[in-house]
């Protein structure tokens, strides 16, 4: 047992993949990878399993709950004496909350696939510029996954080899936070060497360029090396590649996935071939029957008054974002905050057309405008601000100082990327969480006494009982 479950999920020894067609996302058998990796065909499915990783409860599936529950802008379902999702939302999460264990389990599941590309292509005779591009793939998708994992945890292993035996796990410590991010920019640098600018039919949805220069400046910004992060970020802009959707509610329609703004998103297919997204029936208001969506809902991630009232009057992100109330099959006003973004009609339950964006340009307009103040240039950065502003058809901010751009952008942030997996990270990088967290805690519900230990989560109590001698737990747990 203890050979078999060290750092689950990371030593699974084979890759439930995908069809070669990327947006097909059709799952086949399970393949063992000591007989797997012959062909450029195996190669480009296996590739294909490392991005349906990104499907997994424990990374995209519900980062809500690691992303947003912790922040002040959603509170988690009412559920009676089950409190796993509270736990985030008051800072009282146990060592064995199911979702840490997720979180750690399905994130290092993905490592392990990606780990598998890396090692194995290179001994396939295939077209060489393929196979470039793949092991660039995969590099962007590990160092997604271990930004990820890092932001969560802090300390984490970092596994950069296939396991091929369980007793491997046995080797891995938790190695600091430095070490994480510097193969993350390893990673990403060698990524964006290898990736093209775009990609056409099929393939399309696949990590680019510009998807690779993007997240380097999104974990330059949260390194705090702002000079980076403006300059890899002004590549992104200056390269024209993405503009945004005129029409903010247009970004959130199923016809206009992997669109003019989209940089990187997790692809989701519905059809009830099993590679739909949850999100329409999981956010829908409980006991609201088909009256929101189709099936039901779940009423999980629930938006808070709070978030509610930080729109401005005339916002229309507001209305696209959630609303506080719906009618029922009785034609009665109920009122009940829930997440309208992720609305494609569902063929299943639990089966919509809905993908979810990772990266998408108004966030790195946001960011260049961020990286830019923090060195010094709040001149410079207001219009790419205010841009983002002039989309939804706000009047342009006027602020001349370093502070007051600060607080803008938190609140541009807050509103442009709602429900999308920001908030509680932003918060965290730009040193708020604990000010804004303390000063609404009374209102919010929150008895615990907030610290700098609060800012990451702990590490799941069977990683320990596995490895005591390596994993070590997070000071407060």
């Amino acid at each position: 047992m203890k050979t078999k479950y060290i750092l689950a999920g990371l030593l699974t020894l084979s890759l439930s993949a995908c069809k070669e067609q990327f947006l097909a996302l059709s799952p086949i058998s399970a393949v063992g990878t000591t007989s797997f990796f012959k062909t450029q065909s195996d190669v480009l499915t296996a590739l294909n399993g490392a991005y349906g990783a990104l499907q997994f409860g424990g990374q995209y599936g519900q980062l809500y709950v690691v992303a947003e529950i912790p922040s002040d802008d959603t509170t988690p379902v009412l559920s009676g004496s089950v409190t796993d999702q509270d736990e985030f939302d008051k800072f009282y999460v146990r060592t064995t909350n199911p979702f840490t264990l997720a979180r750690w389990s399905d994130g290092y599941r993905g490592i392990y696939r990606t780990n598998a590309v890396i090692d194995r292509t290179a001994g396939v005779t295939m077209d060489e510029t393929i196979k470039k591009r793949v092991v660039g793939e995969a590099k962007f998708l590990r160092a997604l996954m271990y930004f990820n994992l890092v932001r969560v945890f802090g300390d984490v292993p970092l596994v950069l080899t296939e396991i091929t035996d369980p007793l491997q796990g046995y080797e891995y410590g938790r190695a600091p936070v430095a070490d994480v991010y510097a193969q993350i920019v390893k990673d990403l640098t060698d990524a964006e060497a290898a990736l093209p600018v775009s990609y056409t039919g099929a393939d399309v949805g696949r990590a680019t360029n510009g998807a690779a220069k993007s997240l380097l400046g999104k974990v330059y910004l949260t390194q705090k090396r702002y000079a980076e992060a403006a300059a890899k970020l002004k590549e992104v802009i200056d390269r024209g590649t993405y503009s945004l959707q005129p029409n903010y509610a247009d970004l959130f329609k199923p016809a206009n996935k992997n669109g003019r703004e989209s940089i990187f998103e997790v692809q989701y297919k519905k059809g009830n071939i099993g590679e739909g997204s949850g999100f329409a029936n999981a956010y829908a208001p409980e006991n609201s029957g088909n009256a929101v969506i189709t099936f039901g809902g779940g009423g999980n991630n629930r938006p808070t008054p709070d978030l509610d009232t930080s729109y401005e009057t005339g916002d229309p992100r507001r209305n696209v974002s959630l609303a506080s109330s719906y009618i029922n099959s009785s034609g009665v006003k109920v009122d009940y905050y829930y997440v309208k973004k992720y609305a494609d009609p569902p063929v299943v339950n639990g089966d919509s057309d809905d993908n979810w964006y990772v990266l998408r340009y108004a966030d790195v307009l946001l960011m260049y405008a961020e990286a830019l103040n923090e060195t010094g240039k709040p001149a410079e950065a207001l219009p790419f601000l205010n841009q983002v502003r002039k989309r939804v058809g706000l009047a342009d901010r006027a602020i001349a100082d370093q502070a007051g751009l600060r607080l803008a952008l938190e609140q541009e942030r807050r509103v442009e990327l709602a429900f999308e997996g920001h908030r509680w990270f932003d918060l965290v990088r730009t040193g708020r969480a604990l000010p804004v967290m303390q000063a609404k805690a009374a209102t919010i519900g929150i008895k615990t006494a907030l610290s700098e230990n609060n800012l990451v989560f702990p590490i799941p109590q069977s990683q320990i009982d596995i490895n005591p001698g390596k994993i070590k737990q997070n000071p407060g747990y």
